[in-house]
């Protein structure tokens, strides 16, 4: 078996340099990092990790806790973040919570035990995430929150601008001539779910339309809360001409109680959504949809976790990053008939 030192020797660096490549590949200029891994691959090298941690102090194992691995949005969110952890020589461990406080108070528990060096976190709704952050940061674990952000606490995170984006959509079935239009909103206790519901209050007031609270229903995130909250909807003698949904899985959820109810998109009800669903395309109409930049949230994410691992940011203020979301607009919402 090939030793680090063979390493050094068919690369022709020191044993130090194939050290610094394999704890921060970064830290090497293109040459010396391409020669490193070639010899790395042409001798099947495979550091002894455990030997290195001890050493270090550091696992180089990062965890990631997110709340719905069936929702679209998420698996995107690990892949830039894993993708990234892999480029600075880090392994990703993930888990699923299925949006319960408990099973995330169990995950995070699980990465404190095996000593991860940091811990992305995506949080279940609810007033228990507090008290579990503080735990793995007491404990010298660092914490990035991605997506949302924890109830009364101030943590590194990296979000979408949720309210930009759903001002946005709103702007958009507005400018169409819609005046009836419902909003199914996301979990009461998610900071993304309550700026999605601002930035749809918001646009509404900008144009001078009066907000109709009887238009506003409650949803979970999820196909069967799209479902019911459809229902409800069009179960309504007057029925909105556009509704406009907080997530993609609702929307799901929505087109089915369309479907029960015999009514088509978008010749009885335009439809818009926040977040982009990969099957998306087979629909027809194709759906009208904010687009939330998944991937790099999820890289950003993890760039900006690696920096506090290693000291490059410094300091307890936290950071905070938004980035950008983008209206794509399609079939499903046109102008209203009366208009």
């Amino acid at each position: 078996m090939a030793t680090i030192k063979d390493v050094a020797r068919e690369a022709g660096v020191s044993v130090g340099t194939v050290s610094n490549y394999l704890s921060d590949p970064d830290s090497l200029g293109d040459a010396r990092r391409a020669r490193v891994a070639r010899a790395v691959q042409k001798l099947r090298y495979e550091p002894n990790h455990a030997a290195r941690s001890l050493r270090s102090k550091q696992t180089r194992i990062i965890g990631m806790v997110i709340p719905d691995i069936t929702n679209p949005f998420f698996p995107q969110l690990v892949r830039g973040a894993e993708e990234c952890a892999a480029q600075r020589g880090y392994i990703l461990t993930t888990f699923n919570t299925d949006d319960r406080l408990d099973r995330e108070a169990s995950a995070i528990a699980s990465c404190r035990t095996h000593s991860v060096d940091g811990l992305l976190l995506v949080v279940a709704p609810g007033n228990g995430n507090a008290t579990q952050i503080r735990a793995t940061q007491q404990a010298g674990i660092p914490v990035v929150c991605l997506d949302r952000t924890p109830v009364g606490l101030q943590v590194d995170c990296v979000l979408s601008d949720n309210r930009e984006g759903s001002r946005q959509c709103t702007y958009h079935l507005l400018s169409l001539g819609h005046r009836s239009i419902a909003f199914i909103r996301g979990p009461r206790a998610l900071c993304n779910a309550e700026d999605r519901l601002a930035g749809y209050r918001e646009a509404l007031a900008h144009a001078k339309v009066r907000e109709d609270k009887s238009l506003i229903f409650d949803g979970d995130f999820r196909i069967e809360g799209g479902l019911r909250a459809g229902r409800k909807l069009l179960a309504r003698a007057q029925k909105p001409t556009a509704v406009f949904i907080a997530n993609g899985m609702m929307a799901l959820g929505v087109l089915q109680a369309l479907e029960e109810a015999s009514l088509h998109c978008p010749e009885d009800i335009s439809v818009a959504c926040f977040d982009e669903l990969a099957i998306a395309d087979v629909f027809r109409p194709r759906l009208t949809t904010i687009v939330q930049p998944a991937y790099s949230v999820g890289q950003r994410g993890m760039e900006l976790l690696i920096d506090r691992i290693n000291g490059v940011i410094k300091g307890n203020k936290p950071v905070r990053i938004l980035l950008d979301t983008e209206l794509r607009v399609r079939e499903s919402t046109v102008r209203p008939k009366q208009a």
